[in-house]
Parts: structure tokens; C-alpha cells; sequence
């Protein structure tokens, strides 16, 4: 399995919800919602868009293009237009550092 990588510090939440980082070269949302820390892969499975300016509505986030939603924790397609999950990584958060893996 692969190693924990740093993406954040905690202390990169105070003026918004989301960050956009890379993991292994992948475009990834790092999202704080409420106490917990979600990272998926920063495209739509439906056209290839980013998902960055979705809303998050009950554990998901809306695609702002056509409206596919996705669950944050496992990537699934929750609606069409998406019918493939977005990939979804592991977070941890150390010493107010936020390190993330790829889900196995």
C-alpha cells in the first residue's frame, strides 16, 4: 500500500471549505465538511470538468455542470448523468497536517 503524503495543514481551512491539491500528478478536492476531511478526485466522471465548485449536500458533492453527484466517502455515482465513481483517497490528519493516500 502506498504511503501517506502531505497535502495541507489544517491551518489552510480557516477562509474556506475546499483546497485544490495534487496527488501523484492527480487533480484532487480536499473538502472540510464539518469534522471530517474528504479528498476525490477533482473531475466528473460524466465530462471530465472539474468538480471544485460544487455544492455539498447530504455527504455528496454536485457536479455544477449537469447536476451528477457523488458520494465523499466512497466515490460512488449517487445519479446521471455519472454512472462511474470518482476516486476517493485516504485521509489522516497529524500534528494539524492533512496526509492523504490513494483508497486501496
Amino acid at each position: 500500500m502506498l504511503d501517506f503524503e502531505e497535502i495541507a495543514s489544517v491551518d489552510d481551512f480557516k477562509e474556506s471549505d475546499r483546497l485544490e491539491v495534487f496527488i501523484d500528478d492527480t487533480p484532487v478536492l480536499l473538502l472540510h465538511v464539518g469534522e471530517q476531511y474528504f479528498a476525490i478526485e477533482d473531475v466528473c466522471t460524466h465530462d471530465g470538468q472539474p468538480l471544485t465548485d460544487g455544492c455539498i449536500e447530504d455527504g455528496a458533492i454536485i457536479c455544477p455542470r449537469h447536476g451528477a453527484r457523488f458520494d465523499l466517502q466512497s466515490g460512488k455515482a449517487l445519479c446521471m448523468p455519472a454512472t462511474k465513481p470518482v476516486r476517493t483517497f485516504e485521509v489522516e490528519v497529524r500534528d494539524q497536517k492533512i496526509l492523504a493516500r490513494p483508497q486501496s
